[in-house]
């Protein structure tokens, strides 16, 4: 089971990586916010009709028991897809995709350690290890050169 987790999330980071450069793309010929709200509604046009044809397994009805803050996503998502197309459409997908995911690892380190989504992950010596090798991994490939 954990193996097919992982797997998902390889291929979620295939696809970010993808969309990233498909969403700059986008960006320069439309505008980066413009992109953005097209990006969102062709997502929201597909998970649409993942609802109304029944395939999905959920229980839309039992949001309203969810806490309000869980409902940030929406407008970081917003953030998430400016940005992601904004860095990309000026440094390129290698660059602004390691700098990213540097984010992202430190960001979610955090967040385990605080159990933001119910289940605290202590932070070991391992972890920081890798965490502190991985900032340093990134800044090598950031740095300039030449």
């Amino acid at each position: 089971m954990r193996l097919v987790a992982l797997g998902i999330a390889g291929l979620s980071g295939v696809s970010m990586a993808l969309q990233g450069a498909l969403n700059a793309v986008l960006g320069k010929k439309v505008g980066s916010f413009e992109a953005a709200f097209l990006v969102h509604l062709t997502g929201s046009i597909i998970l649409a009709v993942i609802l109304l044809t029944g395939m999905s397994q959920g229980q839309l009805k039992a949001a309203s028991s969810a806490p309000w803050w869980s409902f940030l996503g929406g407008p970081l998502s917003v953030l998430i897809i400016w940005g992601v197309l904004s860095s990309i459409g000026k440094v390129g997908v290698g660059f602004a995709t390691t700098a990213i995911v540097a984010a992202q690892i430190t960001a979610a380190l955090v967040l385990d350690m605080f159990g933001i989504t119910g289940e605290k992950v202590p932070l070991d010596m391992w972890k920081g290890l890798g965490a502190v090798l991985f900032v340093l991994g990134a800044y090598l490939l950031l740095r300039r050169t030449g």
